[in-house]
């Protein structure tokens, strides 16, 4: 293996995920890439119906406050990778944000770089929450043929610092 992709969630379950990861990459000499995607379905409501809190129906206005507002998610994105990074200690990991559905995007950053390996966590659900809304890390391995590492995790409250 030569490329491992980790996959991270900005809560409190992303440092065993990095963690167990980057171990198994470390350890089979393998390139360490960290993705956090930012849901489109935030930018969605945001550019659709901004106008309507600021009070203010103008397209290139709406567009150039969606805009602050990505950028201003973004910078918080990369400051939580650029944590998760030093916490584990190497800087040759890479890091990338990705914008659009969590599932989709993981499988296309997957076969982008031409990974050997997705790691990332599942949280636990109920069957009705996995028949109902699915889980990403079963949208992910239906998707890909890339092999999966799925880390058990229990899902807690995203940390606020970076709540966007």
């Amino acid at each position: 293996m030569k490329k491992i992709l980790i996959a991270l969630e900005m809560d409190a379950t992303s440092k065993r995920v990095a963690e167990t990861g980057y171990i198994l990459a470390k350890s089979m000499k393998a390139e360490v890439n960290l993705l956090h995607v930012i849901s489109n379905k935030v930018y969605n409501f945001s550019k659709q119906e901004l106008s309507h809190f600021v009070g203010n129906s103008n397209e290139s206005d709406s567009a150039r406050i969606h805009s602050d507002n990505m950028d201003s998610q973004t910078i918080k994105v990369q400051a939580f990778l650029d944590e998760s990074k030093q916490l584990l200690g190497d800087g040759s990991i890479k890091t990338l944000i990705k914008e659009g559905n969590f599932g989709d995007e993981i499988v296309n950053t997957g076969k982008e770089l031409e990974a050997d390996l997705i790691v990332m966590g599942a949280h636990s659900q109920s069957s009705f929450e996995n028949t109902v809304l699915g889980s990403v890390a079963e949208k992910v391995l239906l998707k890909t043929s890339i092999p999966i590492l799925i880390i058990p995790t229990e899902k807690h409250k995203v940390i606020e610092v970076y709540d966007y």
